[in-house]
């Protein structure tokens, strides 16, 4: 323990201990204060300025150690110096008391307590940040709720000082009035209790109450003041619609009509969205394909001497397109009418906040009223404005699947998951790639030695890996294509037959009625923690309100924005997004969820890393794919499970163990006491936890127990 700490602690013992052995207490009751009164009066009557001083100073340290008898000084603040001075005397001196215990609670404890419990107290501390400060004024309204343990608490969250200070001082002022008024009347009072009488307490209690009731009142003006220029509709023909039939439209459409809401899902392309259309079910089923084209070419590692194959490029892109039809039928609007959602085909535009026009093919408009809208709309592959980049053509993840000649020099921008999945891929179907990344290392979102893992990966199977290249200009050279990159202050010219851009993705934000609503929007909708954006009864869900773009995070935030909007104001959840796993599908395979080192170092949160290296692992090795690790962040000396990263065969399937774990609470230990089946891969999840276990081994009761069994041997 630091010396500071110890000292500050070793100081507020002793004053615990003294008050205690010294019965100081006795002082601090109403007999005494009343016996002593005309005592006090004549010397403050004698020595004014040095009463102040001495009263003030008892005060605070009163305050600070969180001793009992602030109450009565507050009536000794009232007898001594009137109602006037008594209560701006009180006022400051248990405001900078009540800081000082703050501050005391947050240098001894907040620092452990972020240890034990990282995760939860930053979402804590975010809720602070936002509204921290209001709620602490809600609490200083009641003088009934123990001072003591409010300091205490605020003093381990992230809440600025001089916030807590002042709103402190603001908050206390109508309790300290009315001790203070009491202590006027010192020789009339008979106990504590008669200060504050049933009625006195139900009046604070309002008090109390009374910033909700503003707050209420403050989000109906705001409320009406959005809604002022537009005319709501007496009657809804629907309770939601919903614009976009990809995972979060789809999802949200399924809830509403699950518990007999009347919805209408419109979509004007096809439902599924990229997910089943142009992402994960297509590029899914292209990485299937290609990582049997890999294990033809790795048959010696299988104990066959050599093995070939015949294909046709085109016929690997026609099978991703049976893919794509066979699970078609789950997303379908045939489906999703049985299930008593009204789908729509058309283009949508929100024409008021409880108005949606629909144009259907032939131009004819439909017009719904709703009482609560949900926007969908997902997000499309960015192209950035590189010069030449139209002369030469590119491909995005929405159209590559329309190859069926494969290119024989296929360079891919972008290092993020779909740059990386389609590298692989593309490289084991037999083109010659070349993936150019701006950053230091692909897949910058992971921990270095993932990222360096997968590009050895990568390099090993042919694939050209240009790190810190910069994408200048594209031009036409002698019939040619040729990306022209900068590295390290040079221009490097790297000639293609085509090219993938995969830089990432930009969210679908026009041409449905938000400008002209006067929605707010950056990279994607603005919205609140419930998914509202500044029309309460509009919400967004899926890639068009991030912050993640994963299929099953659109799902997630499907249920919040479907059951607020079918249930506000009587009830509404906020998005929870404390445990959010995902992966990218390369191999290596990469999963992970929670933090890893990289953020919790970013966070400066502390951490304990535990590993296991697949290679060990049986079945790993029986299966030629001893590759990879398992990385379990956890609180220091505890099994908290802060995250986990996952690397090698499976990692995607393997990490839902840790998914679960962490949303329920499980620990290290937990897992380790859980039987799993040998030989499989998922025994890595039992291992790392058990060489957790072998570095928090108890050395002194084994130390023990080995003396014990020493002496049952004679």
């Amino acid at each position: 323990m630091p010396f500071r700490k110890l000292a500050l602690m070793t100081t507020i013992g002793l004053a615990i201990a003294a008050f205690f052995a010294f019965d100081l207490g006795q002082y601090l009751n109403l007999q005494t204060l009343k016996d002593q009164h005309a005592a006090i009066e004549a010397f403050q009557a004698n020595n004014p300025l040095s009463s102040v001083a001495i009263y003030f100073v008892v005060y605070v340290i009163v305050t600070a150690l969180s001793f009992p008898g602030a109450a009565l000084l507050t009536l000794a603040g009232g007898a001594m110096f009137g109602l006037l001075w008594g209560t701006v005397i009180v006022s400051f001196a248990s405001s900078i008391g009540a800081t000082l215990a703050f501050l005391m609670s947050r240098f001894l404890l907040r620092d452990w307590v972020s240890r034990r419990f990282g995760q939860r107290l930053a979402a804590i501390d975010e809720g602070v940040k936002r509204e921290g400060a209001f709620y602490l004024f809600t609490l200083r309204l009641v003088p009934a709720f123990p001072f003591f343990l409010v300091n205490l608490l605020f003093g381990l969250t992230g809440m600025k000082t001089q916030v807590y200070y002042w709103t402190s001082q603001v908050g206390m002022l109508a309790g300290t009035v009315v001790y203070v008024n009491a202590g006027t009347q010192l020789a009339k009072l008979d106990s504590l209790s008669g200060i504050l009488s049933p009625g006195l307490l139900g009046s604070f209690a309002l008090l109390g109450f009374f910033p909700l009731i503003a707050r209420r009142l403050v989000e109906i003006v705001r409320m009406n003041k959005v809604f002022a220029k537009w005319k709501k509709p007496a009657r809804f023909e629907r309770n939601i619609v919903v614009i976009g039939g990809g995972s979060a439209g789809l999802v949200t459409s399924y809830i509403a009509a699950a518990v007999k809401a009347k919805v209408t899902l419109v979509e004007k392309h096809i439902l599924g969205g990229d997910c089943l259309n142009t992402g994960c079910v297509p590029s899914k089923a292209l990485i299937r394909s290609a990582k049997f084209l890999s294990h033809v070419t790795r048959s010696q590692e299988f104990g066959i001497a050599s093995a070939s194959v015949q294909y046709a490029f085109s016929d690997v892109m026609e099978r991703v397109q049976a893919v794509i039809k066979t699970v078609e039928p789950h997303d379908s609007a045939e489906r999703y009418t049985e299930l008593g959602v009204d789908v729509v085909h058309g283009s949508a535009k929100i024409v008021s906040p409880w108005e949606v026009d629909i144009t259907q093919e032939g131009g004819n408009i439909q017009r719904l009223t709703t009482r609560s809208i949900v926007i969908a709309t997902g997000a499309r592959p960015f192209v950035p404005p590189i010069p030449g980049i139209e002369e030469v053509g590119y491909l995005t993840s929405d159209d590559v699947w329309d190859l069926r000649e494969l290119p024989k020099r296929l360079v891919v921008l972008g290092g993020g998951p779909i740059g990386a999945e389609l590298t692989q891929a593309f490289a084991r179907l037999g083109a010659k790639v070349t993936q150019v990344e701006m950053a230091p290392r692909i897949l910058i979102r992971e921990d270095p030695e993932v990222s360096e893992l997968v590009t050895q990966r990568f390099r090993a199977e042919g694939i050209g890996v240009l790190l810190n290249h910069r994408a200048k200009q594209f031009i036409i050279d002698k019939g040619e294509k040729i990306l022209i990159a900068e590295h390290e202050g040079q221009d490097v010219r790297i000639a293609f037959d085509a090219v993938l851009v995969a830089v990432g993705r930009a969210a679908n934000l026009t041409g449905f009625g938000l400008e002209e609503l006067g929605i707010p929007t950056a990279r994607t909708v603005d919205t609140n923690e419930f998914l509202q954006t500044n029309y309460p009864n509009i919400y967004a869900a899926g890639d068009v309100a991030g912050p993640f773009q994963f299929t099953h995070t659109a799902a997630h935030q499907a249920w919040y924005a479907a059951v607020n909007a079918l249930f506000d104001p009587f009830k509404k959840f906020k998005a929870d997004y404390s445990v959010i796993p995902w992966a990218t599908f390369v191999e290596p395979e990469v999963a992970r969820v929670g933090l890893n080192e990289l953020e919790a170092k970013e966070k400066d949160i502390p951490y304990e890393v535990t590993t296991y290296g697949i290679d060990e692992l049986d079945r790993a090795i029986a299966d030629s794919e001893a590759h990879g690790f398992i990385k379990v962040l956890t609180v220091p000396g505890k099994d908290k499970i802060l995250g986990v990263t996952l690397v090698g065969e499976h990692a995607a399937d393997l990490i839902a163990e840790y998914v679960l774990a962490m949303k329920h609470g499980i620990g290290l230990n937990k897992i380790l006491g859980t039987i799993h089946i040998y030989p499989t891969l998922a025994e890595a999840n039992k291992y790392v936890a058990g060489n957790w276990k072998k570095a928090h081994a108890p050395q002194r009761l084994l130390a023990w127990v080995e003396r014990f069994h020493g002496w049952r041997r004679g």
